[in-house]
């Protein structure tokens, strides 16, 4: 289709529970390779499902112009599922098998259309995700996460879609697997949405669409040119923030002499009155009149205060919650040149690039990020480092107390509140300093509180931060596997901020160039099958 389209007009959507999700919302989404990014929970991915007709809204009209293909962010493997199934090409595949068979019936002729070579198109799809060596009737339940993610791309691109909604497309991706996503979505002919936090995946996009409680907002261009433009909006806010105070407190005061000069003239006006020696009905004739303007008056005064304060609402609306998060930075006593770990010809399990011995040494301010293409024993290694796991020859010993936090947060109980893990984490701290801590981490007492469990992804990782860095034992060394994942733009941001304010080794596992970048790592560790190199960043 030559002019692919999506709209929304007008459309709302309510949660089961009542709740206005969004509201009003119109949309036009063309040609152009769109990408959609707001804060976690503002509904990015209803937003999806409701564009791609799996769910209706509320109030207010879809349209599109033709089919519409959704890539969910959690792929579900049905039981029973094959790999064909997986990636949507199973009935194409068993049509064309009946015919080959000697089937006559015109409905499998129907179904498979001009997808003769179906099997071939597959096959090329599976090798552009790396996945040549998986069989068509492979049963799905068999792969990974990732794999079968990649399963699933493969079948969207094979879709031949007239419109194109992928939801965090690149989660569980190596930097190998991103590139070649990258590609492929910038040879992608028809309409296309992705909702992702790939900062590099944004940036090729013609355009951003942004999903707050106040609605959607277009910007142009990619995520650098989306970034200064919020940038600039945050500015200006906060300067008619700034003047919208300096005005209302003028104002404020106006009013208060107003209001001084009134009282003034009234009671001026009650002497005069008593002094005059008039009679009981004009007395109190002129006090009903005094009243009555006294009454008007504050009705103005409560009108104009009224205006000032939405003049002032209005101001803060516009104002979004910063991400610049304070990182109570403890000394662990990491100095610079302290040996926080040191690995001896270690031979690591499931990690063919250790055969021959890896050997490493990290020093208290090092911070090295750690790449690699999936499979290639980068949460191996940080298992190894946090005394998980033991080395199959040589030796791996840490120096100073080590925090893991694993790709689950494993170490993160969910029943349990947040105050009560860190209090007993550092038993001897005070509850205020602890409380403080947490809310310069921009938890607050609703959310420290209640069960961990029930935190988002970028607050559950906020407080596994917590309960180590503030422990009775900082952590002299942390190692982090893939933090970024599930977090929001704004929750990346503020994680880049933690982590440069953290005072001691680092070790990240991360597919996201991007918050490698932010990190100020000095080295970089890459891993392959068959080798491990470090080099400086």
């Amino acid at each position: 289709m030559t002019n692919p389209f999506l709209t929304l007009g007008r459309a709302s959507l309510s949660l089961p529970d009542g709740r206005i999700l969004f509201s009003d919302l119109d949309l036009h989404l063309d040609g152009r390779p769109t990408g959609l990014v707001g804060r976690n929970g503002v509904g990015k991915s209803l937003l999806a499902r409701l564009l791609a007709g799996d769910i209706a809204p509320t109030s207010g009209k879809r349209n599109a112009s033709g089919h519409v293909h959704y890539l969910p962010q959690q792929i579900h493997v049905p039981d029973g599922a094959t790999v064909a199934s997986l990636a949507g090409v199973d009935a194409w595949l068993e049509a064309l098998a009946r015919i080959e068979a000697g089937s006559a019936d015109g409905h499998d002729f129907d179904t498979l259309g001009e997808r003769w070579d179906i099997r071939q198109q597959l096959a090329q799809a599976l090798e552009a995700q790396g996945l040549s060596d998986l069989d068509p009737d492979r049963a799905a339940a068999t792969l990974s996460g990732g794999e079968a993610m990649r399963v699933a791309l493969a079948g969207a691109f094979l879709s031949e879609a007239d419109f194109l909604i992928l939801d965090e497309p690149s989660n569980h991706l190596d930097a190998l697997q991103r590139e070649r996503l990258h590609a492929r979505l910038a040879q992608w002919p028809n309409g296309l949405l992705v909702i992702s936090h790939d900062r590099r995946l944004l940036d090729t996009f013609a355009r951003i669409e942004e999903l707050s409680p106040h609605g959607l907002r277009t910007y142009g261009g990619g995520y650098g040119f989306y970034a200064a433009r919020k940038a600039e909006e945050q500015a200006q806010a906060q300067r008619e923030l700034e003047q919208t105070r300096a005005a209302v407190q003028r104002q404020e005061r106006a009013l208060r002499e107003q209001q001084e000069r009134q009282q003034r003239r009234q009671a001026r006006g009650n002497r005069d009155a008593r002094d005059a020696n008039l009679p009981p009905i004009l007395l109190g004739l002129r006090k009903s009149r005094s009243e009555d303007s006294a009454g008007r008056f504050a009705a103005r005064q409560q009108a104009a205060r009224e205006h000032l304060a939405s003049q002032l609402r209005e101001a803060a609306r516009k104002q979004e919650p910063s991400v610049e998060l304070a990182l109570f930075a403890p000394d662990a006593g990491t100095a610079q040149d302290r040996i926080v770990l040191r690995m001896q010809g270690a031979m690591l399990p499931h990690v063919p690039a250790t055969m021959r011995g890896l050997d490493l040494i990290l020093t208290g301010r090092q911070r090295v990020g750690v790449t690699g293409p999936n499979g290639s024993g980068k949460s191996t290694l940080l298992r190894a480092m946090a005394g998980q796991i033991a080395p199959r020859a040589g030796s791996c010993r840490a120096h100073v107390p080590v925090a893991w936090l694993d790709q689950r947060l494993a170490g993160l109980e969910p029943a349990a509140s947040v105050l009560t893990q860190l209090r007993d984490a550092n038993p001897d701290a005070g509850e205020a300093a602890l409380r403080t801590r947490l809310a310069l981490l921009g938890l607050d007492a609703g959310l420290i509180e209640g069960p961990a469990g029930q935190l988002s992804g970028g607050e559950r990782l906020k407080a596994a931060l917590a309960c180590v860095l503030y422990a009775a034992q900082p952590a002299g060394l942390l190692l982090l596997d893939e933090p970024g994942n599930h977090l929001d733009l704004a929750g990346l941001e503020a994680l880049e901020s933690m982590l440069r304010q953290y005072r001691g080794a680092l070790v990240v596992v991360s597919h996201d160039e991007a918050l490698l970048e932010r990190l100020d790592l000095t080295h970089r560790l890459h891993l392959t099958r068959e080798s491990a190199a470090l080099s400086l960043a």
